[in-house]
């Protein structure tokens, strides 16, 4: 935990209100990314609920990395609220428009350099729930693979590769978009090249007559 999210904790546990809302403001965000994850539209009321044990027990709060606290009392609830739901994982995350990526980067990096946007996170919904929850507590959160790795119960080194083969798929998925992308520019440019000679002709032959010809100077 860096000092100075560690001084608003301790000040938040002694009772100071503006420290407790700098930690909200800090966390919400990502928290919200990773709720909306796991409970699609429900993630605002799973965030309140987080929020309320998280402000009851902090002052029991013993130490170590507070973001990792905060986040295991989100997945926590989030189950809860799943199996009062009686479905699965949700995972999904509103598609929206692709941010263009850099062509000379890794393709790891450049998918986890794109995390803070809504429309990357989108993305997130194709991946298999491992490796979704595993970017998210490391790109998005901003968790170390053994903290995360605490969160999910397992071990750093399963959290570190499922979080870096969800990169990678991620990185793709992006790679195809722009791909698809560029080729629907190419496509819908067509129509606006000026017709030519033969594409002048076509309506005639197909009414059955000869093409016009341009008169010949002489």
């Amino acid at each position: 935990m860096t000092g100075e999210l560690e001084q608003l904790v301790e000040a938040a546990r002694s009772g100071d209100e503006d420290a407790f809302r700098q930690l909200y403001r800090n966390l919400q965000p990502g928290l919200l990314r990773y709720l909306t994850a796991l409970v699609g539209a429900d993630a605002e009321d799973v965030a309140s609920e987080t929020w309320l044990q998280v402000a009851r027990d902090l002052p029991t709060f013993t130490g170590g990395e507070f973001r990792a606290w905060a986040v295991t009392i989100a997945r926590n609830r989030a189950m809860d609220h799943l199996r009062r739901q009686r479905r699965r994982p949700a995972l999904s995350v509103p598609v929206q428009e692709l941010s263009e990526l850099a062509g000379d980067a890794d393709t790891a990096e450049r998918a986890g350099e794109s995390l803070g946007t809504e429309a990357a996170l989108a993305m997130i919904a194709s991946l298999p729930p491992r490796e979704a929850e595993a970017v998210l507590l490391r790109a998005v959160i901003g968790l170390d693979a053994e903290t995360a790795g605490r969160v999910l119960g397992r071990r750093a080194g399963a959290v570190r590769t499922a979080a870096h083969r969800g990169l990678r798929r991620l990185a793709l998925l992006l790679d195809q978009q722009g791909t698809a992308g560029a080729r629907g520019d190419a496509v819908s440019g067509a129509g606006d090249v000026p017709a030519g000679p033969r594409a002048e002709a076509r309506p005639r032959q197909r009414a059955g007559l000869p093409p016009q010809t341009e008169p010949v100077d002489g």
